[in-house]
């Protein structure tokens, strides 16, 4: 009798449990991602791909004001599924249509609260949703990536934050090198800004990211405990700010609220996004950031027009051979505008100093300029202007601002120094894209988090920075920086969250022994023909030409190449490649195709399969590295070739090298 009361006892516990511990499954299409999801006293997700764990048991929560803690003790509702199956056509992106196609499991709660679940073939994601239609704060939310063994991870820090307490690494520029350490080797105190990618077993990879942050904090990661996962950490609300930073164009935060966001009633909220590879060129040819944002808000986009940039800030204005002081005044922008108009450049950008200094005002311009004249003049060359602002100067004045410049025939703004990614910082991003796009500007965000899919919410926001960029070589000698290893790293991981505002176009370059920072004749990192595959491989609609007018002068057959190039694309294919070592790309603008390919400090000899040029004759303007490239990094060789009839090609390239061709129908 005991026995059987015992036996009794432990069969109802079991089926209380089982009860309580609900558990979902949903697969991706081609049934290979498989991710589970428990729903008991707390709600935890595990994700595997074939028989390799990607993710173990992972808890995720968010906690409101009023005590309310979404995902635990949380009662399903109900279930609903549903295949995803639609071709979204893009605006302004690197390839012209997207296939989403996605299984999508949502659990309704009964304490007013939704999770959407949906699986890829590429990866899986998932995101709260509030449903009660009343305010309320976000307290914290708990996004958690737990792992089954202690894996290499690449970790690009917030930079100087080891010495930092962790608040005060909300405020920071985003920029930084990847650190290659095991989850257990990270520094404890640091935050880590996403993407991130974990090394796993079989040679797959994990990247994660995040979509559509509208009105809330962007996510960094840490890991405090030195285990084997990773946690999400989100920057408080600020509380107070004041004028400060870089020429007084910042807000800094002296004091922070006790919640992460505040809500006016029901929404949804990011997307928690695990990207799978089996193959490290996966990476570069992933959509789920872009596929998961919310769709254009703007019903005419004909009026935005990307294009290339002739720019004067990282070559400081480095003209030479004219007879007048080069510097902030019009008869320098002048020369850039001849220059752009010369060779099908679509803008010039002023950079900072055409406003006056220390005041946040762009209303005051400095005397040298004139920016009605300015304008005419560029209107006169098929040349349209773009202006930098800082931040703070953009922002307090905002729709004025747009207003006044658009009617004077401005055609965009690089706003810079935002340097935080908080809830009030995010919503200036998303109120200057509107505002902009009313006026039909189009903005470049400089000095800023990486893209979480505004570009395609709103298109007229074409470029990002959030990236390591060639700017940085003005200033970091080769015993600082690795530019060359960051180059072949960052487009596996940065470039998954979308464009980036990297600047590249060096006509000086430097190899490993003769590399040196110069602020005002500034040179590149790696060889010329890695600068010229850059604008293949790199993604930015709004791409910058940024040496001098008169070294491009110098070089026709490379100011050619990057002159003619487009940089909105039809097609993008990722051809070869593994995170740190060498990548290689191919793109399509109408009939014409453009592959670049870099390398790490390794030369080497990389084949490339074109085999999807399909039929017909094919002719390759090659642009490859000189013999004596090792030595001279600016040394290369363009020659005209057939594509072979095998469709297969081998280029050499030099250590901290690359490779460019443009292939079109003979």
């Amino acid at each position: 009798m005991r026995r059987f009361c015992l036996t009794l006892t432990f069969l109802s516990a079991f089926l209380s449990f089982s009860i309580a511990q609900k558990q979902y499954q949903l697969k991706s299409p081609n049934g290979k991602l498989e991710l589970s999801i428990e729903a008991g006293d707390k709600i935890c997700y595990s994700l595997k791909h074939e028989n390799t764990a990607i993710i173990v048991s992972s808890p995720i929560s968010m906690s409101l004001s009023n005590n309310k803690i979404l995902g635990v003790k949380s009662k399903v509702k109900n279930i609903r599924r549903r295949m995803i199956d639609e071709n979204i056509t893009t605006a302004i992106y690197k390839r012209s249509e997207i296939r989403n196609r996605c299984n999508e499991l949502s659990l309704t709660f009964r304490d007013g609260f939704q999770l959407e679940f949906r699986a890829y073939d590429e990866g899986v994601a998932y995101r709260f949703i509030v449903t009660e239609n009343k305010p309320f704060n976000v307290i914290a939310e708990e996004a958690t990536f737990n792992f089954d063994d202690d894996y290499m991870t690449y970790i690009p820090y917030v930079r100087g934050g080891k010495n930092k307490k962790v608040e005060d690494q909300f405020f920071n520029s985003f920029e930084n090198v990847y650190t290659h350490v095991n989850l257990s080797e990270m520094g404890t105190n640091q935050l880590a800004f996403t993407p991130v990618v974990v090394e796993l077993k079989d040679g797959k990879k994990l990247c994660i990211a995040e979509s559509d942050v509208e009105s809330y904090p962007g996510m960094f990661v840490r890991n405090a405990n030195q285990s084997n996962s990773l946690k999400g950490v989100f920057a408080p609300c600020p509380k107070e700010t004041v004028q400060g930073g870089h020429n007084k164009l910042q807000k800094l935060v002296t004091a922070r609220e006790d919640y992460i966001a505040k809500c006016s009633g029901r929404r949804s909220f990011p997307w928690r996004i695990a990207i799978v590879s089996s193959d490290d060129k996966e990476l570069l040819d992933n959509d789920m950031v872009y596929k998961l944002a919310a769709p254009s808000r703007l019903e005419d986009t004909s009026w935005i027009k990307p294009g290339k940039v002739a720019w004067e800030w990282w070559n400081s204005c480095g003209l030479s051979g004219v007879d007048f002081k080069a510097g902030v005044n019009n008869v320098t922008y002048k020369a850039y505008i001849d220059f752009a108009s010369k060779h099908g450049i679509e803008y010039v950008i002023l950079d900072e100093g055409w406003a006056v200094n220390l005041k946040a005002d762009l209303f005051q311009v400095v005397p040298e300029i004139d920016l009605k004249e300015l304008v005419a003049y560029a209107d006169s060359k098929h040349v349209g202007l773009i202006l930098w602002a800082g931040y703070y100067a953009f922002e307090r004045d905002l729709e004025r601002i747009c207003k006044h410049y658009s009617e004077l025939g401005i055609k965009g703004f690089k706003v810079d120094f935002m340097d935080r990614d908080d809830q009030a910082m995010v919503d200036f991003h998303y109120r200057g894209a509107e505002i902009a796009a009313k006026y039909h500007l189009m903005l470049d965000y400089h000095g800023t988090y990486k893209p979480t899919g505004m570009n395609r919410t709103y298109p007229n926001v074409i470029n990002f920075e959030g990236v390591h960029g060639l700017e940085q070589l003005k200033f970091s000698g080769s015993e600082n920086v690795d530019q060359v290893t960051y180059d072949v790293t960052m487009p596996f991981i940065r470039m998954i969250a979308g464009p980036v505002d990297y600047t590249q176009g060096a006509m000086k370059n430097g190899n490993k022994r003769n590399f040196r920072a110069v602020n005002e004749e500034p040179m590149s990192m790696g060889t010329r023909c890695r600068q010229l595959a850059e604008y293949v491989i790199f993604e930015a609609p709004l791409s910058m030409l940024c040496d001098s007018p008169v070294l491009y002068e110098r070089e026709s057959e490379c100011t050619s190449y990057i002159s003619d190039i487009p940089t909105v694309w039809d097609e993008t294919k990722a051809l070869n490649g593994k995170i740190g070592e060498y990548i290689s790309m191919a793109r399509r603008k109408g009939d014409v195709w453009y592959v670049g390919a870099l390398t790490n400090w390794k030369k080497r000899t990389m084949e490339f399969d074109l085999s999807f040029l399909g039929e017909g004759e094919w002719t390759i303007e090659l642009y490859k590295d000189g013999i004596n490239a090792d030595k001279i990094a600016s040394d290369y060789q363009k020659s005209v070739i057939f594509v072979p009839q095998n469709r297969k090609l081998t280029v050499n390239l030099a250590e901290g090298g690359g490779c460019a061709m443009k292939i079109y129908k003979k």
